[in-house]
């Protein structure tokens, strides 16, 4: 037993979850925002975008399977994982501002540039993000280390999530001064920099620990064979298809909700309450106040940021809250087992979800209460998730005796992609099915459709998900037998 207990410091955990970090700032701002950007910013139809989103997003998915391919045979000083971390950095951060850049050319000249742009930034993501997750299987071949070190990853990534969600409308207006366009490029552009110094700390912080048998031959077709007769990677395939399906639905729809769903007025009172509006007239504003309004997180006077300072008060209280779920992880899946946490807490949060049907539209208050008890439920699962690939990835060898990390995460990323495409994509099909109109005021048909894809159709995907785990068969017994027999057998070709 002792041979699997591989403690990782405090620093290699922190250090490791800035990568995950600086991902958010693409990957949330995709989820929240990017739909919109395309619609309301870029000028694209909501239907159109959708599909914009779904080819790029897709051939994301098929890249990532290669890029798997590519992490598991690529052999340094540094590991197989960890150079892919630091060689796409600054690549990265230059697509990331051109994503993001509205030019000044027709309508199927803007379609073009946003189509290649797009597909440029999610193969950088793929050629990052893949060998980087891989990571986690290597770091350490202890379970509640792993898990430990995944609630590192996503407490990291839940504070990029909430400064994603919290400061990038407030920025783009600030930066652009009514130009969108211009402040969502200076807005892109401050967060590349951020991802550029998080990637290289996570380089040179971290360690690969967990080599592959020497005398294992590469061979691709073999690694796929042995994943179709892995029923735990099977099962996880499909939850983190549905799961990000959701994400991406869920995500997207936020902004919709309370732009055009959510009483203005009802929401104004709400944030004047707060202490979010502008001070009145001869009145000296405070400290604090005078910060917030430096991040445009204050109502201005003629109230028309009033949607995107609920939306960033909803993204960061939504995400404090998930910081405090993810902190519980570690310690629910070692009383009751990585499975049975999940388990619950899909559960859970689908039935929450589901509710957000029944909100009125001057329910203010309890909307955000909703959203407190759905994150309370759904927050322990997502580090969870992470630490149950590596599992899969311990399955695969202790059945075959072949490691192939790098190919198991590749694949479970097909699926996110796959899932964050289709999730996307729907919403804005659904929005064009039901009416939907940039900045008009909306039908009654395109508000049942914003409502729809903020609960029931994301609730429906949860389902799945849930059906998935009960099936799924990698327990806590089990798990640590795995763990037990695998580090006998690396002790063993580690010094025979």
């Amino acid at each position: 037993m002792a041979d699997r207990i591989q403690k990782l410091s405090f620093v290699e955990k922190a250090g490791y979850s800035l990568g995950d970090g600086a991902a958010n700032f693409v990957f949330f701002t995709m989820v929240l925002f990017q739909l919109n950007f395309y619609t309301d910013t870029f000028g694209i139809a909501a239907g159109a975008a959708g599909t914009l989103l779904l080819v790029g997003r897709l051939w994301d998915a098929f890249f990532d399977p290669m890029m798997g391919l590519v992490a598991d045979r690529t052999n340094t000083r540094w590991g197989k994982f960890r150079p892919w971390v630091l060689w796409t950095a600054i690549p990265w951060a230059v697509i990331l501002v051109a994503a993001y850049t509205t030019p000044g050319w027709g309508m199927t000249g803007k379609m073009v540039y946003a189509c290649v742009t797009n597909i440029l930034l999610m193969t950088l993501y793929s050629a990052n993000n893949t060998p980087y997750s891989a990571l986690t299987g290597v770091m350490t071949g202890d379970v509640n280390e792993r898990t430990s070190l995944s609630s590192y990853r996503f407490v990291s990534a839940m504070i990029a999530q909430l400064i994603v969600g919290g400061f990038t409308l407030p920025l783009v207006a600030k930066f652009g001064h009514g130009d969108n366009a211009k402040g969502w490029q200076m807005t892109m552009g401050l967060w590349a920099l951020v991802c550029i110094v998080f990637f290289v700390i996570t380089f040179l912080a971290t360690r690969e620990r967990i080599l592959p048998d020497p005398k294992q031959k590469s061979a691709p077709r073999e690694d796929f064979a042995n994943l179709a007769k892995n029923g735990p990677w099977i099962a996880m395939f499909i939850v983190t298809l549905f799961h990000f399906v959701y994400v991406a639905m869920r995500g997207g729809s936020v902004l919709y909700f309370f732009q055009y769903y959510l009483n203005q007025e009802r929401l104004f009172d709400f944030l004047r309450g707060l202490g979010l509006t502008s001070a009145a007239a001869g009145t000296t504003e405070g400290t604090w106040h005078s910060l917030l309004n430096t991040f445009g997180l204050i109502v201005d006077p003629a109230h028309s940021n009033v949607a995107s300072v609920g939306v960033s008060l909803f993204n960061m209280a939504s995400q404090f809250v998930t910081v405090l779920g993810v902190l519980c992880s570690t310690a629910l899946a070692i009383r009751f087992g990585k499975k049975a946490v999940a388990l619950a807490g899909f559960a859970a949060s689908m039935v929450f979800m589901g509710c957000f049907m029944l909100l009125p539209a001057d329910g203010i208050g309890a909307t955000f209460l909703l959203e407190f008890a759905r994150v309370l439920a759904f927050s322990p699962t997502i580090p969870l998730l992470w630490a149950m690939f590596a599992d899969v990835a311990d399955y695969s060898e202790w059945k075959t005796g072949r490691r192939s990390t790098g190919l198991i995460y590749a694949t479970i990323m097909f699926a996110l992609k796959t899932g964050l495409s289709l999730g996307g994509a729907i919403l804005g099909w659904v929005l064009g099915a039901y009416g939907y109109r940039p900045n008009a005021v909306q039908t009654s048909g395109a508000l049942l459709g914003i409502r729809m894809g903020i609960s029931v159709f994301p609730a429906l995907c949860f389902v799945v998900v849930v059906g998935c785990l009960m099936w799924y068969p990698i327990g806590k017994k089990l798990n640590l037998e795995i763990q037990d027999q695998l580090a006998e057998r690396r002790r063993k070709f580690a010094t025979g």
